[in-house]
């Protein structure tokens, strides 16, 4: 791809240390992993590389949102969020809406000295805004104090989706602490009660 194009990440020449194969599962290993691009193993994220020939990795391929006809990827999305001074860590994910088709719901984790306020959910909406443009302006922020993540650190957005969606959690027993669930249902049960009144 040309320079500031987002493309695929692939791979021609494998080495010793790569994934192998899925455990118990070497058909679906070589579907995912070595049928979409012949002969080059495909890593399944989104990157580009700028003018300086730099990649750029633009978060897995299928975390993409589907935004009023716009795709966007939840790394793109969580990089603006935290570039703001008051954000130390982000999740996005989307619920369902009948205009859009999905809708941005950020849960932010905030810097030491900052508090949560409506006043800062409107300026962390201006900033994506401006970072990623009028398309990306969240329908929903929660203040947390952690996200949901594996033990390996990865966020569970499926979790966050479920929980916004009103839809079944689902597995959590690779959850690092199941306490940041609860405290995201807390957010989310608040300011449903606070829209309802």
């Amino acid at each position: 791809m040309p320079p500031g194009v987002r493309g695929y990440i692939v791979i021609k020449k494998p080495w010793p240390g790569m994934l192998m194969t899925l455990y118990k599962d070497p058909t679906r290993y070589k579907q995912a992993y070595w049928s979409r691009f012949p002969n080059v193993y495909y890593a399944g994220d989104y990157c580009m590389k700028d003018k300086d020939g730099y990649f750029w990795l633009l978060g897995r391929a299928d975390e993409v949102l589907k935004i009023a006809g716009h795709r966007m990827g939840t790394m793109e999305l969580e990089s603006a969020i935290v570039s703001h001074v008051a954000v130390a860590e982000a999740a996005v994910t989307v619920k369902p809406h009948e205009i859009k088709g999905e809708a941005i719901v950020v849960f932010a984790v905030l810097r030491h000295g900052h508090s949560p306020s409506e006043d800062l959910k409107k300026r962390l909406r201006g900033h994506l805004r401006k970072t990623v443009g009028p398309v990306a302006t969240p329908e929903e922020i929660y203040f947390v104090s952690k996200l949901p993540k594996t033990r390996s650190g990865k966020i569970m957005r499926r979790v966050l989706k479920a929980l916004v969606s009103d839809k079944a959690i689902g597995d959590t027993t690779t959850l690092e602490d199941k306490a940041s669930v609860e405290e995201a249902k807390r957010a989310y049960k608040e300011l449903r009660k606070i829209i309802s009144k």
